[in-house]
């Protein structure tokens, strides 16, 4: 079933295309509600859903960010600290992903206290991404809709898939 952002998303790409940056936020807003709905989930069930939910839609934006967009903006913006901190915080964040993936709240040790850690890592990396690399990547005249058009369409090919 489709979601508002993936609605308002099509209605953008059906228009011209959306922009690269504004398809991450919305991707990043996404996941920020889904922690905001497992940190207010009473049942463990309803947890455990959630955190799948949350793993699952965090690997796709991650997989084009690392085979379209970082590799276009570290070319643009010649910036190779802020580049390399992005990998290695999506390391990091691949490494709790499978902490988590596939898990019981019951049964895997820290399951909450690795929640929480991956809840607040992502909130840092996004805010940097956010906050610095998205203003760089605008000022540095990289074609930023025909980049959201290969975000997408990468995006929408590994959803097909999972």
């Amino acid at each position: 079933m489709p979601t508002a952002q993936t609605t308002h998303s099509k209605a953008n790409e059906s228009s011209g295309g959306i922009d690269a940056t504004t398809l991450l936020r919305q991707d990043h807003e996404a996941v920020s509600g889904l922690f905001e709905q497992c940190e207010k989930a009473r049942s463990t069930t309803k947890k455990v859903e959630l955190v799948q939910h949350i793993c699952a839609e965090l690997t796709a934006p991650a997989q084009i960010e690392e085979e379209i967009f970082y590799p276009a903006v570290r070319k643009a913006i010649e910036d190779d600290d802020i580049m390399d901190e992005a990998v290695v915080e999506h390391g990091s964040l691949k490494h709790l992903i499978a902490q988590v993936k596939g898990k019981d709240v019951e049964t895997e040790p820290m399951f909450d206290g690795k929640i929480t850690v991956l809840s607040e890592y992502l909130k840092h990396h996004v805010k940097e991404e956010q906050d610095e690399m998205f203003p760089k990547a605008k000022k540095s005249g990289l074609d930023l809709k025909a980049l959201g058009k290969q975000l997408q369409a990468r995006k929408d090919e590994l959803k097909a898939k999972a």
